[in-house]
């Protein structure tokens, strides 16, 4: 994948990698997970199989994620937003005449969900693997006392590698308030996009249920991956989300 930069309207530069030349039909933005980056290995895997069909992929990092340059004192559910929009308009003016699909893990398939609900785009089709479809919730719940006593006390707890991701992650009063305020069951628009979400019955993280209830409040089609955790690392699991992504975004 290519690596280059892209202007943030909130100032900073937005890594990105893609596969983009200009002359394809279809381009894919993918919006990596909670504390993930645009390289990782499902974007990898998209990449190549996305290729495989002459489509490409435009895979960018969050504020405070991957490579970003700035910390979780810009990471806010609008900035989020500002640079998916930002990275769309880019792909526009690079590929004038392709088709652009969207592709969310987790907390990008919630960011991707609120912008076709709230933001101009271009994209009719959304594809989720592991919705964190209540991250306002998910991310509430999952601060301990003690942190829940940092954030009144310091305005901010850090996340680290022990959550698995890719690099310290600091996670301010303002991020938290801004997720308050993104309600995506509030926030959903009907006709928005055509959604399919793929979703492991045994996901410990965003839970089932709730990709359940957003399904049937969308429209979207759901796809059970039985046994499936949140990474959707079980056998098969990976190809599974490959072949429905592929299917989904590139149908005519």
């Amino acid at each position: 994948m290519q690596i280059m930069n892209i202007k943030s309207p909130g100032g900073y530069e937005i890594p990105c990698a893609h596969t983009l030349t200009g002359g394809e039909k279809d381009v894919v933005i993918v919006s990596h997970g909670f504390g993930s980056s645009k390289q990782s290995s499902t974007a990898l895997m998209l990449a190549e199989g996305m290729g495989a069909h002459g489509a490409a992929v435009f895979a960018y990092d969050f504020p405070a994620h991957g490579d970003s340059p700035v910390d979780g004192e810009m990471l806010t559910v609008d900035r989020c937003l500002e640079d998916l929009g930002a990275v769309e308009r880019h792909v526009r003016a690079a590929a004038p005449g392709a088709r652009i699909g969207y592709f969310g893990s987790s907390f990008g398939a919630y960011i991707s969900l609120l912008y076709v609900s709230e933001y101009p785009h271009a994209g009719r089709r959304v594809f989720t693997r592991s919705a964190a479809v209540e991250m306002p919730k998910l991310i509430r719940d999952s601060r301990t006392p003690e942190q829940e006593r940092e954030l009144r006390e310091k305005g901010f707890v850090l996340f680290g590698a022990q959550y698995g991701y890719t690099r310290d992650l600091k996670l301010t009063r303002a991020f938290g308030d801004s997720l308050e305020a993104h309600d995506l069951f509030a926030r959903w628009q009907p006709g928005a996009a055509e959604v399919c979400m793929i979703h492991g019955d045994d996901d410990r993280v965003a839970p089932y249920e709730a990709a359940q209830r957003f399904a049937a409040l969308s429209g979207a089609k759901l796809i059970t991956v039985p046994g499936g955790d949140h990474r959707l690392s079980i056998p098969g699991a990976p190809e599974r989300v490959l072949e429905e992504a592929v299917g989904f975004l590139l149908k005519d």
